[in-house]
C-alpha cells in the first residue's frame, strides 16, 4: 500500500510541477502569502454556512469563562479573516493574532461589521511564540482551523496555556487526520498531503492534533470526533470542543 501511495504521490508532483518548481525557488511562497487571504476569505464563507450549527453548539457556553466583572478577554490566534466573530458574546474583548500580516485587510471587514464586540488589536506573531501576549491574561483561547498548518502544536498548546487564566478555556474546531487508517478518506489523504501542503500554507491533511489536546495535560478535556459537512472530502474529519486550563 504504501509503494502505491508513493507512487501517486510522484504522479501528483509531475502534474503540479510547475507549482513544485514555483515553491523550491521561493516565489510561490512569497506569492501565496497575499493571495492566500483572498482564497480564504471565499472559501470560508462555504465553510462556515456549513459548519454554522457546529460553532454554534461550541461557543455557546464561552460567556461561563468571563472574569467576575463579566467581560470575557478573548484571543483568537489564527484569526484569520475573522470569520467567527458574529459568534462570540456581546461585549467580548477580542484580541486577534495572525502570522500573516495580509490578513488585515479583510479582518478589518470582520470588525466593522462585529461592534457587538470590542477589539483590542491585530498582532502579527506566530501561535508558538506569543511573546506580546502577557501571562494568564486571557479568559479564553479560540483556534480554528490553525492546527494543520503549524509546525509545532505541542509548543501552540504550551502558549495556550500559558496565556490562559487559571480556569480559562481553550476552544477548538480543527480538521484532522482520519482515524481509519484503511479507510479511502486516510489513503487520499497521504496521497495528496504533499501536495496540499505546498498549495496551501503548510496546511496538513495528516496532523493527529487530538494526541497532542491529550498529551498537552489540560485539567479538562472536552472533546468529539465528527465527519464535517464539507464539500472537500479530504478534510472531512475534525475534533471540536474545548480544554480546561
Amino acid at each position: 500500500m504504501s509503494a502505491i501511495i508513493f507512487i501517486l504521490q510522484l504522479i501528483l508532483a509531475v502534474i503540479m510541477l510547475p507549482f513544485h518548481i514555483l515553491y523550491y525557488i521561493g516565489i510561490w511562497d512569497r506569492t501565496s502569502k497575499k493571495t492566500f487571504p483572498l482564497f480564504l476569505s471565499k472559501a470560508s464563507i462555504i465553510y462556515n454556512k456549513l459548519m454554522e450549527e457546529h460553532k454554534k453548539s461550541l461557543f455557546n457556553n464561552l460567556s461561563d469563562f468571563a472574569d467576575s466583572s463579566k467581560e470575557l478577554r478573548l484571543l483568537e490566534i489564527g484569526c484569520g479573516t475573522g470569520t467567527n466573530f458574529k459568534l462570540y458574546p456581546k461585549g467580548c474583548r477580542v484580541t486577534c493574532l495572525d502570522i500573516n500580516p495580509n490578513f488585515k485587510k479583510y479582518l478589518s471587514k470582520s470588525i466593522a461589521e462585529s461592534d457587538h464586540l470590542k477589539f483590542d488589536g491585530f498582532l502579527v506573531a506566530s501561535a508558538d511564540n506569543m511573546t506580546p501576549i502577557a501571562d494568564a491574561s486571557m479568559d479564553v483561547v479560540v483556534s480554528t482551523l490553525l492546527t494543520c498548518s503549524v509546525p509545532n502544536t505541542p509548543a501552540v498548546l504550551k502558549e495556550v496555556k500559558r496565556v490562559l487564566k487559571p480556569g480559562g478555556a481553550f476552544y477548538f474546531l480543527e480538521h484532522v487526520a482520519s482515524t481509519d487508517e484503511s479507510s479511502l478518506i486516510s489513503f487520499f489523504q497521504k496521497v495528496f498531503n504533499p501536495t496540499w501542503k505546498m498549495l496551501f500554507e503548510g496546511c496538513s491533511l495528516q496532523k493527529a492534533t487530538w494526541k497532542d489536546m491529550e498529551d498537552a495535560k489540560f485539567s479538562e478535556l472536552n472533546m468529539r470526533h465528527i465527519m464535517a459537512p464539507t464539500i472537500i472530502i479530504l478534510i472531512t474529519p475534525h475534533i471540536i470542543g474545548y480544554a480546561i486550563k
